[in-house]
């Protein structure tokens, strides 16, 4: 359990790579059926489980990601996939489906007016997957995901976590923990080839960039 809290009979721990099949199918049903932008625009689970996979050997080698499962059956709960900011996108990227070009296109807009805000490089951990299965809802998993991530990140020597809110839910989960809001999009005004391609989750407001200092 690599050192982590339970928490109401959920264990928390660092992803190892024989985790990579569960992580997969629990990120691409949580985030296909409930995350405003992969629901706009039309992802399957097994787009998105093909977008998970590239990352599990890099999650596997960088030790930087949380999983969550039950005390007792193992059940795979909740995720968050995070890496060091410094690293580069795993192989294959460009191959995915076409219906991630909008979503990656917006959150590197948001990348790259952070960058450019910042005054000097420090060494930073990026949290960008964030999921929980409906059974283990209500439960604090993301919450406690998030926390073990920030606490095993500042052990390894990481100063800044960085993430990318893309619903009202994690980003109030995000706000809770103590990051401090730094980037925004509307979901209503963003444009992809001249297409109002998130219109219809305008309700939903726009993703935020978020980060919080760690300390050591």
């Amino acid at each position: 359990m690599t050192g982590f809290d339970n928490h109401e009979a959920i264990e928390y721990s660092v992803f190892q790579a024989e985790d990579a099949a569960a992580m997969t199918r629990l990120l691409g049903e949580v985030f296909t059926r409930g995350d405003p932008p992969a629901v706009a625009v039309g992802l399957t689970p097994l787009e998105f489980e093909a977008m998970v996979r590239l990352y599990c050997s890099k999650a596997a080698a960088e030790g930087l990601t949380i999983v969550a499962r039950r005390a007792g059956s193992h059940e795979f709960v909740g995720a968050l996939l995070a890496e060091d900011s410094d690293s580069e996108a795993p192989e294959g990227v460009e191959s995915l489906s076409s219906k991630f070009d909008p979503i990656f296109e917006m959150l590197a807009q948001l990348e790259t007016e952070y960058r450019a805000a910042r005054a000097a490089h420090v060494r930073s951990v990026h949290l960008f997957l964030l999921g929980v299965t409906e059974s283990a809802a209500g439960q604090g998993v993301a919450q406690h995901l998030v926390s073990a991530c920030l606490e095993h990140a500042a052990r390894r020597g990481f100063q800044l976590a960085v993430t990318e809110a893309t619903n009202p839910i994690s980003q109030h989960v995000f706000r809770k923990l103590g990051f401090a809001e730094r980037v925004w999009r509307s979901y209503e005004d963003f444009r992809f080839n001249g297409q109002a391609v998130f219109a219809s989750i305008a309700a939903q407001g726009g993703p935020i960039l978020m980060d919080k200092a760690l300390l050591g």
